[in-house]
């Protein structure tokens, strides 16, 4: 069976032997103030920064997950508001999150085959802590650009640029130099099972969080940089999803070379949608198309029969999300889905659903 789920999403078949060497290797109750986490930790981050091409001044910090950044940069980041970007269900649901810690946090939604106007953008650039922005809304099949966020990163003033990467994270050569903090959880294009959550912060963000000096949370920014400068996070971590992320970074090509080939799939993907199969890409902007979830749009009666003929030629499709999710289907464009999977995709449409 192959899954097109995008999250948590297919994993990479080497996953079971990475599981194995782990309990092997004594890494399932390694203590984590061990020299044998602590330089796992460290060669974690090093690797990370290298195949992701993460600036190295930047710093890397471990959560449970893209979810709980969420409360970790409300608290943390922003003693007076921030202000949300959003076009999905996950953008929306991070601004309504944070408005409930800081209630004078703004929103503004736009819609899936638009970009905003940056410089009429409803926001006070010396009165507003955080910008946030997700740059890959998994719900819509939505993706925001290296040039839109250059521009936005570029008005910002004295706030700083949060971003959601989610579902790019690890698939895309994110510019990270162009935001102060990028966040996502390893169930995507990590091609790993769930459970952990990595945060990249910029100089900036660390100056930030020093100086706000959250020391009240049980994931404060201040403890957590702190333990990190050895190497070691303020909770007992999930050692096993860090081993699990470590293998797999020694095991990945470099950035570009996945960015490239995810998006030659995705091009030739909505090629195929577009003009071979019953259904459309939900997305008609190529400006705004997703490269790493790819949207496919049709009435509930034909997403339903197309899902069950697919499951039982062996194909799980993902389905819509939210107000899509009876009228959509969603196909992850990960790097852990092989091309065999993508070919057996196209197969199936050509032979059930002819043009």
């Amino acid at each position: 069976m192959y899954t097109f789920n995008p999250g948590p999403s297919a994993v990479y078949p080497a996953v079971r032997q990475y599981l194995t060497d782990a309990f092997d290797e004594g890494w399932l109750s390694a203590p984590h103030r061990s020299e044998k986490v602590t330089a796992l930790v460290r060669q974690t981050v090093t690797d990370l920064k290298t195949k992701l091409n993460v600036p190295q001044d930047y710093t890397v910090l471990f959560t449970g997950s893209a979810t709980e950044c969420w409360e970790i940069l409300a608290q943390s980041l922003t003693p007076r508001r921030s202000f949300h970007i959003y076009n999905g269900d996950f953008g929306e649901k991070w601004y309504k999150y944070a408005k409930a810690i800081r209630p004078a946090s703004t929103g503004l939604s736009f819609g899936l085959d638009e970009l905003p106007d940056i410089a009429s953008l409803p926001f006070a650039p010396d009165d507003t802590d955080l910008v946030c922005i997700t740059q890959n809304e998994t719900s819509t099949a939505t993706q925001l650009r290296e040039g839109f966020i250059l521009n936005l990163y570029n008005r910002l003033g004295g706030a700083l640029l949060a971003v959601d990467a989610t579902s790019s994270l690890a698939g895309l050569n994110l510019k990270y130099i162009k935001a102060d903090i990028w966040y996502g959880s390893v169930q995507k294009c990590f091609g790993l099972p769930a459970g952990l959550g990595v945060m990249i912060l910029s100089p900036r963000a660390v100056a930030q969080a020093k100086l706000v000096n959250d020391r009240s949370h049980y994931n404060g920014l201040p403890a957590m940089l702190s333990q990190m400068l050895n190497h070691q996070t303020n909770y007992t971590p999930n050692v096993l999803g860090i081993y699990l992320l470590s293998r797999v970074l020694a095991d990945r090509e470099p950035i570009k070379t996945v960015h490239q080939h995810l998006a030659d799939r995705a091009e030739k993907l909505y090629a195929f949608f577009e003009q071979a199969t019953p259904l459309t890409p939900l997305i008609n902007n190529y400006e705004t198309r997703s490269t790493t979830v790819i949207g496919l749009r049709g009435d509930a009666g034909l997403i339903d029969e197309i899902k069950a003929k697919a499951r039982e030629a062996g194909l799980q499709l993902g389905s819509g999300y939210g107000p899509l999710k009876n009228t959509t289907i969603r196909i992850a464009n990960f790097p852990a889905v092989p091309d065999a999977a993508m070919e057996a995709l196209v197969q199936f449409f050509a032979k059930e659903y002819p043009g």
